[in-house]
């Protein structure tokens, strides 16, 4: 196959079946994404900046032979971890996924074991914590979260998974980021995140943040009055207020234009609703690629808090493990600038035949630590569907 080869739908109509762990997938509403093969690896460090490295690989990449370079991968919650980012030897791209389905592929017979990494009275605790600091003044919103480790009777089936997580919510945006192994156990990063961080085509820019939650109902009409009652709760309206005024105050330099909607809109995945703001904008400076935006805006109070600084102190002595791409970016950028970045959430860490979940909540004023960590739960069901499971701790 030509290097970072760009491919009708006519030749490769299903990417998702094509998929295969060692790869890289990502698909939004718009389009599919395929990556195979390594032919630079963005360095961990340098003195330049994340995005001039990734700019500087492009451009190695395209002095080697390859036209149409493109960077695809995860960049971790904290910046001295490292990323996995790296330009593929070879870019498929179609259409996404056509038809949802609400009945999964089945991954396994059995299960041995499932369960937090601490106990859920630990996250309770945490979220008492948090807001002590609040109530203090340290704090206007802490964004905690908490584990949930399975282990299945034999090895996970990667694609399976990733096609269920697809299927079943045709409007998140799927991914798959090979990791680095652990020994001789592969891993991957496998997710379905409903929150676009940034995407660049041109000069247009998109954010589309997402801060406030209610889990769906299988009733249709309570689920309906969910989302009323979310779109109502003062609560919810100003956690999801702290963070659109983080974005667009981050946002404003750099655009010439930006369009902000006067209030939030409801928006459901399979297992959840949010509050949505979807703000577009123009740059000023066509030279600022998504990337850099994306890091300019990372991390978001909507998986940090704010102020960042002290969210991310008070996320370190609170929390009992390291989020390692959890709550970062995953996504693609271009040798041209546009790309498409999303907060990693929604996600597992998949290792032979065990997945480690992860799931967050907002903290402000106003939170009770019990709804909270039913909002954990209530988020860890995107990947337990996909797997097969359902949890209820």
């Amino acid at each position: 196959m030509p290097s970072n080869d760009t491919l009708t739908m006519s030749r490769m109509p299903d990417l998702l079946g094509d998929y295969e762990p060692g790869t890289f997938f990502f698909t939004s509403p718009t389009r599919t994404l395929l990556a195979r093969g390594v032919v630079h690896e963005v360095p961990d460090s340098g003195t330049a900046s994340l995005h001039g490295r990734v700019a500087s690989t492009l451009r190695d990449a395209r002095d080697s032979g390859h036209p149409n370079p493109v960077v695809v991968g995860a960049i971790p919650f904290r910046d001295d971890r490292p990323a996995r980012l790296l330009v593929p030897a070879a870019v498929c791209w179609t259409s996404p996924p056509a038809g949802p389905s609400t009945t999964p592929e089945r991954i396994t017979e059995t299960f041995t074991g499932c369960g937090p990494v601490s106990d859920p009275g630990d996250y309770v605790r945490g979220v008492e914590k948090a807001l002590a600091k609040l109530t203090a003044g340290e704090l206007q919103k802490i964004v905690l979260a908490r584990t949930l480790d399975i282990t299945l009777g034999a090895p996970v089936d990667v694609g399976r998974v990733l096609r269920n997580l697809i299927r079943c919510d045709p409007q998140a945006y799927g991914y798959a980021v090979d990791l680095p192994s652990s020994g001789d156990t592969a891993r991957t990063l496998l997710g379905a995140s409903p929150e676009l961080l940034v995407s660049r085509s041109g000069r247009r820019i998109t954010t589309n943040p997402l801060a406030g939650s209610a889990p769906r109902h299988p009733d249709p009409v309570v689920d309906s009055e969910r989302a009323r009652a979310l779109l109502a709760s003062d609560k919810d309206l100003r956690e999801h207020a702290l963070v659109i005024e983080s974005i667009v105050e981050a946002l404003r330099p750099y655009c010439r234009r930006l369009s902000v909607p006067a209030g939030p809109s409801p928006l459901s995945t399979a297992s959840m609703w949010h509050l949505s703001t979807r703000i577009t904008g123009v740059l000023d400076d066509p030279s600022v690629t998504s990337l850099e935006l994306a890091t300019v805006l990372h991390p978001t109070p909507a998986v940090c808090g704010t102020p960042a600084g002290a969210a991310r102190e008070a996320i370190e002595e609170i929390e009992s493990f390291d989020r390692g791409l959890y709550a970062g970016l995953v996504g693609w950028g271009d040798a041209t600038g546009d790309g498409e970045w999303v907060v990693t959430i929604r996600c597992a860490e998949v290792a032979d035949q065990t997945l480690r979940l992860f799931a967050g909540a907002g903290i402000v004023a106003g939170s009770v630590p019990e709804s909270e960590l039913a909002e954990t739960t209530a988020k860890f069901q995107t990947m337990l569907r996909a797997v097969g499971l359902h949890q209820d701790r």
